[in-house]
Protein backbone atom coordinates (compact mmCIF):
# COMPACT_ATOMS: atom_id res chain seq x y z
CA UNK A 1 0.00 0.00 0.00
CA UNK A 2 1.22 3.49 -0.84
CA UNK A 3 1.60 6.59 1.23
CA UNK A 4 -1.44 7.38 3.39
CA UNK A 5 -1.81 10.40 5.66
CA UNK A 6 -4.54 11.32 8.13
CA UNK A 7 -5.53 14.81 9.26
CA UNK A 8 -8.04 15.42 12.07
CA UNK A 9 -9.72 18.49 13.54
CA UNK A 10 -11.38 16.49 16.33
CA UNK A 11 -14.73 16.20 14.51
CA UNK A 12 -13.61 14.67 11.22
CA UNK A 13 -10.52 12.80 10.06
CA UNK A 14 -9.50 13.19 6.42
CA UNK A 15 -7.50 10.38 4.85
CA UNK A 16 -5.30 10.99 1.80
CA UNK A 17 -4.02 8.06 -0.28
CA UNK A 18 -1.29 9.49 -2.52
CA UNK A 19 -1.32 6.64 -5.07
CA UNK A 20 -4.99 7.24 -5.92
CA UNK A 21 -4.65 10.99 -6.50
CA UNK A 22 -5.16 12.15 -10.11
CA UNK A 23 -4.53 15.81 -9.22
CA UNK A 24 -7.91 17.04 -10.48
CA UNK A 25 -7.70 20.09 -8.22
CA UNK A 26 -11.34 19.77 -7.11
CA UNK A 27 -10.25 19.78 -3.46
CA UNK A 28 -8.09 22.89 -3.94
CA UNK A 29 -10.89 24.75 -5.74
CA UNK A 30 -13.53 23.59 -3.24
CA UNK A 31 -11.63 24.43 -0.05
CA UNK A 32 -8.49 26.44 -0.85
CA UNK A 33 -7.90 27.25 2.83
CA UNK A 34 -7.69 23.53 3.61
CA UNK A 35 -6.08 21.95 0.55
CA UNK A 36 -2.81 23.72 -0.30
CA UNK A 37 -0.66 21.47 -2.51
CA UNK A 38 2.39 23.76 -2.40
CA UNK A 39 2.56 23.63 1.41
CA UNK A 40 3.72 20.89 3.80
CA UNK A 41 1.62 19.48 5.26
CA UNK A 42 -0.64 20.20 2.31
CA UNK A 43 -3.89 19.65 4.27
CA UNK A 44 -4.63 22.47 6.74
CA UNK A 45 -7.46 20.71 8.57
CA UNK A 46 -8.39 23.80 10.60
CA UNK A 47 -8.78 25.95 7.47
CA UNK A 48 -12.56 25.46 7.13
CA UNK A 49 -15.61 24.12 8.91
CA UNK A 50 -16.13 20.38 9.23
CA UNK A 51 -19.16 20.62 6.89
CA UNK A 52 -17.12 22.36 4.17
CA UNK A 53 -14.32 19.80 4.49
CA UNK A 54 -16.75 16.86 4.29
CA UNK A 55 -18.55 18.33 1.26
CA UNK A 56 -15.25 18.93 -0.54
CA UNK A 57 -13.85 15.46 0.23
CA UNK A 58 -17.06 13.84 -1.08
CA UNK A 59 -16.31 15.43 -4.48
CA UNK A 60 -12.85 13.86 -4.82
CA UNK A 61 -13.02 12.08 -8.20
CA UNK A 62 -10.34 9.50 -7.52
CA UNK A 63 -11.20 8.49 -3.97
CA UNK A 64 -7.73 9.62 -2.88
CA UNK A 65 -9.46 11.73 -0.23
CA UNK A 66 -11.91 10.10 2.15
CA UNK A 67 -13.07 10.84 5.67
CA UNK A 68 -14.67 9.47 8.77
CA UNK A 69 -16.45 11.22 11.57
CA UNK A 70 -14.67 10.84 14.90
CA UNK A 71 -18.00 10.54 16.76
CA UNK A 72 -18.98 6.88 16.40
CA UNK A 73 -22.67 7.79 16.33
CA UNK A 74 -22.27 10.10 13.31
CA UNK A 75 -22.95 8.20 10.07
CA UNK A 76 -22.23 11.12 7.71
CA UNK A 77 -19.50 9.22 5.88
CA UNK A 78 -21.91 6.36 5.14
CA UNK A 79 -24.44 8.40 3.23
CA UNK A 80 -23.83 9.68 -0.28
CA UNK A 81 -26.43 10.45 -2.90
CA UNK A 82 -25.91 8.51 -6.13
CA UNK A 83 -25.31 10.90 -9.00
CA UNK A 84 -23.29 11.18 -12.22
CA UNK A 85 -21.36 14.24 -13.36
CA UNK A 86 -19.44 14.77 -16.62
CA UNK A 87 -16.40 16.97 -16.00
CA UNK A 88 -15.51 19.29 -18.85
CA UNK A 89 -12.34 17.94 -20.53
CA UNK A 90 -12.13 15.27 -17.84
CA UNK A 91 -13.56 12.08 -16.40
CA UNK A 92 -17.08 10.89 -15.74
CA UNK A 93 -17.65 11.10 -11.99
CA UNK A 94 -20.05 8.69 -10.33
CA UNK A 95 -20.88 9.41 -6.69
CA UNK A 96 -22.20 6.56 -4.52
CA UNK A 97 -21.51 2.90 -3.91
CA UNK A 98 -20.95 0.97 -7.15
CA UNK A 99 -20.33 -2.64 -8.05
CA UNK A 100 -17.95 -2.60 -11.04
CA UNK A 101 -17.62 -5.70 -13.19
CA UNK A 102 -14.44 -5.67 -15.29
CA UNK A 103 -14.11 -7.18 -18.76
CA UNK A 104 -12.33 -10.21 -17.24
CA UNK A 105 -15.32 -10.82 -14.96
CA UNK A 106 -13.66 -9.65 -11.76
CA UNK A 107 -15.86 -7.49 -9.58
CA UNK A 108 -15.06 -4.78 -7.08
CA UNK A 109 -17.05 -2.38 -4.96
CA UNK A 110 -16.22 1.32 -5.21
CA UNK A 111 -17.41 3.71 -2.52
CA UNK A 112 -17.93 7.46 -2.44
CA UNK A 113 -16.65 8.91 -5.76
CA UNK A 114 -15.36 7.01 -8.77
CA UNK A 115 -13.75 8.69 -11.79
CA UNK A 116 -14.21 6.82 -15.07
CA UNK A 117 -11.97 7.61 -18.05
CA UNK A 118 -13.63 9.43 -20.99
CA UNK A 119 -10.53 10.18 -23.07
CA UNK A 120 -9.47 6.56 -23.63
CA UNK A 121 -5.84 7.26 -22.67
CA UNK A 122 -5.87 6.02 -19.05
CA UNK A 123 -3.49 3.22 -18.13
CA UNK A 124 -5.92 2.28 -15.34
CA UNK A 125 -9.11 1.73 -17.36
CA UNK A 126 -11.97 1.94 -16.74
CA UNK A 127 -10.77 4.49 -14.17
CA UNK A 128 -9.23 7.89 -14.81
CA UNK A 129 -5.53 8.26 -14.06
CA UNK A 130 -5.22 11.91 -15.14
CA UNK A 131 -3.96 11.08 -18.66
CA UNK A 132 -6.56 13.48 -20.12
CA UNK A 133 -4.45 16.39 -18.88
CA UNK A 134 -1.26 15.19 -20.59
CA UNK A 135 -3.18 14.35 -23.77
CA UNK A 136 -5.02 17.71 -23.76
CA UNK A 137 -8.41 15.95 -23.98
CA UNK A 138 -11.25 18.32 -24.91
CA UNK A 139 -14.93 17.44 -24.66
Amino acid sequence: MGKTKEYSNGDVTVIWEAEKCIHSGICVKGSPNVFQPNERPWVKIDGASTDEIVNTVKKCPSGALSFYMNNEDDNTSETLETKVEVLENGPLLVYGTLKVTHKDGNEETKNKTTAFCRCGMSHNKPYCDGAHVKEDFRD
